[in-house]
């Protein structure tokens, strides 16, 4: 009987040692710990990936873009302004006698210029060749020394040659064909004609010269 409880509680103690050593694994902790601290691990390096610091550089590097493309639009836009203002194109009329000097015509010639002054001196331009062997030019010959426009007057001043001279129709011719084609631009109100700097009585001659010539 002693012989079995002795047996009995040496069973019993096997049991207890057995549970104790069941209830070792404290491990388990440990390694959610170790889990939890490779979760931190796996959350920073992955924050590492993703840091703003590419985006805000794309950023900026797009706004310098934008900014490059910007400034150079607006470069060429000012220069096309520039180029805009620079020069102005227009179609006038011209007038110009046939060969035999019997009657005056009419034609257009397309003019450019960048002020006024440049479009009067292409008007005057444009009387001493029409590029058509049916028209012949009345001012071919006379050379334009000075233009100047101020107060609605024009002022041409005129070196003529001996060769220049014409009869008395053509200098009537002449005369007209200057004015008409002066007198379409609705600013020009009157022209005065001079002949090396000075006012003479007549242009070739033949025609009384007015001072100035005024719209009729």
């Amino acid at each position: 009987m002693s012989r079995k409880l002795w047996c009995a509680g040496i069973l019993a103690l096997v049991m207890i040692a057995s549970a104790g050593c069941g209830q070792k694994p404290t491990t388990a902790p440990e390694s959610g710990q170790h889990d939890t601290v490779s979760g931190e691990q796996q959350t920073t390096g992955s924050g590492s990936e993703t840091t703003p610091e590419d985006p805000s550089k794309d950023g900026d590097s797009g706004n310098t873009a934008g900014t490059t493309q910007g400034d150079s639009s607006k470069g060429s836009v000012d220069s096309s302004k520039g180029t805009d203002s620079k020069a102005k194109k227009e179609m006038i009329d011209v007038y110009y006698t046939d060969p035999q000097e019997l009657d005056l015509k009419k034609s257009q010639k397309e003019i450019s210029y960048s002020s006024d002054s440049d479009k009067y001196a292409e008007a005057y331009k444009a009387l001493q060749s029409s590029g058509k062997p049916e028209l012949i030019p009345l001012w071919g010959k006379i050379e334009l020394k000075k233009l100047d426009f101020k107060n609605g007057e024009l002022t041409l001043d005129i070196h003529m040659p001996d060769e220049a001279r014409l009869g008395a129709g053509g200098e009537q011719y002449a005369l007209d064909a200057l004015t008409k084609t002066m007198f379409q631009f609705d600013e020009v109100k009157s022209v005065e004609l001079l002949v090396d700097g000075a006012k003479v009585e007549s242009l070739m001659g033949h025609v009384d010269l007015e001072h100035p010539l005024t719209r009729h």
